[in-house]
């Protein structure tokens, strides 16, 4: 089996609601486990009856894996040092996506227009805290 790397965001109790909505915005095959039947027994913590467990988003334009924190007190999935970059084919996609974020309850950090290097370019966070860039190559047309 050839190597790949996928995504994995730790969630603090938000990933089921998460993974939905990603599945809803990239589309695909969303698989999630919690710990219903799992021996948990040996967990420093445990977990609640909702709990995810193991979330794995397939076949759309976002592969994505993810679960829930298990720590007493987790952080948020918001960041400064690590985001999720879109690539985008045209522009409308591009303003699509970020429209759909922001319907959602996401903040635009970064307008998306014109970017120094010729794309056109801009953030956004979603409303569980996971930033977003949206990138399309080329001028803007």
């Amino acid at each position: 089996m050839p190597i790949s790397t996928v995504a994995y965001i730790e969630f603090p109790g938000t990933a089921a609601e998460a993974m939905k909505f990603y599945q809803s915005v990239f589309g695909g095959e969303l698989e999630v486990m919690d710990y219903t039947g799992l021996d948990t027994s040996d967990f420093p913590v445990q977990p609640g009856p909702d709990t995810v467990a193991h979330a794995s988003l397939t076949g759309g334009a976002l592969e994505l894996r993810a679960g829930d924190s298990l720590s007493e007190d987790p952080p948020g999935a918001s960041s400064e040092v690590y985001s999720m970059m879109i690539l985008t084919d045209t522009q409308e996609e591009a303003r699509d996506l970020i429209d759909k974020f922001t319907a959602a309850g996401g903040s635009v950090e970064l307008p998306y227009e014109p970017a120094p290097w010729g794309d056109t370019y801009g953030q956004v966070r979603d409303q569980f805290g996971v930033m977003w860039q949206v990138d399309t190559p080329g001028p803007e047309s």
